[in-house]
């Protein structure tokens, strides 16, 4: 049997057992400027045979000479592959860009913007605004109904009270909690989720996303709260409820365990990698890990399912400044 190669201690390409498709490396090999990140974005919306938006012709786009724009061979038309994206208007490097998404996808639970601005250079305020602008990428609205056997269930946000809570009565550890945000989540066993941001506990909160995102004829399990009572006759094919109340979390088939993970996984994300988030952005930082819960089975890597989210909106022509 021959024996392997030795591997090379200069080499920067991923070992041949490794399962990672898109390494440092490689991201520097496909993206090792602005112009390479350019191009891609050019290739995506104004690749050869495209409509011009001016004269409506079938054209080829050819790039302007220290400038961030591409021109059509019949009408001279400009058009600027970064306009109306997330990275229309940025001062930051577009490679930088790239990079961030980079940086984003290819850790478990995601980066802190303070962590990105040491990474790339940038100023805090600079980093949280490229990562909030990635994030609303990551949004699954718009994709099909749950089906199947779909666990539902919410959880309060925002950790547990402190003993100096607790001394200053009833009527402040009942506005403590009220004040919590909650958040509501169903999972299709084995499959995807969903998850929303609700504004309590509330009947008139949580049933209208289940009849947003979950299909009537589902198998639905829920735990014992009160809110989920009615389901059984609400046009879904079943429910089934464990009883929480008496310390019962899993029998048979019935339990929540599934969307309990997924809280787990979000919950520990958070306090883990950003420790704390502002309930004005919690539904943002809830669809990136939604975003990435939907996709633990994919083969294709996080990073291109990013990008190919990278839209413009409707193409409409501009006056050319030429």
């Amino acid at each position: 049997m021959p024996s392997m190669a030795a591997r090379s201690r200069d080499s920067v390409a991923p070992s041949p057992s490794s399962e990672s498709q898109m390494t440092y490396s490689r991201f520097l090999e496909l993206f090792p400027d602005n112009d390479a990140c350019l191009e891609y974005l050019k290739e995506k919306f104004y690749s050869d045979g495209t409509e011009c938006p001016k004269c409506g012709k079938a054209s080829k786009f050819h790039r302007i000479k220290g400038r961030s724009a591409y021109s059509c061979q019949w009408c001279g038309n400009h058009v600027y592959p970064t306009a109306g994206t997330i990275f229309h208007k940025s001062t930051v490097s577009l490679q930088l860009w790239f990079f961030g998404v980079y940086l984003m996808t290819s850790t478990r639970c995601g980066i802190s913007a303070k962590q990105l601005e040491r990474e790339i250079g940038v100023t805090y305020k600079t980093a949280h605004r490229m990562f909030k602008q990635i994030r609303t990428l990551l949004t699954d609205e718009g994709e099909s109904q749950l089906a199947g056997d779909v666990e539902i269930d919410e959880s309060a946000y925002g950790g547990k009270l402190r003993e100096s809570d607790r001394r200053k009565g009833r009527a402040h550890i009942r506005a403590k909690m009220n004040a919590r945000p909650t958040v509501w989540a169903a999972v299709e066993r084995g499959g995807r989720v969903r998850a929303k941001v609700i504004k309590d506990r509330t009947a008139a909160a949580i049933e209208p996303p289940i009849y947003e995102y979950v299909l009537p004829a589902s198998m639905v399990y829920t735990d014992d709260f009160p809110v989920y009572t009615h389901l059984g006759r609400l046009l879904y094919r079943g429910h089934k409820r464990i009883n929480h109340s008496a310390k019962v979390y899993v029998e048979g088939d019935v339990h929540t365990q599934t969307v309990e993970g997924f809280f787990g996984l979000f919950k520990n994300g958070v306090r883990g990698v950003y420790h704390s988030v502002s309930t004005r952005y919690l539904q943002n930082y809830l669809d990136e890990y939604t975003f990435r819960y939907n996709r633990r089975f994919d083969a294709k890597p996080m990073f291109w399912s990013v990008l190919d989210r990278v839209q413009k909106p409707a193409l409409a022509f501009q006056p050319t400044d030429s």
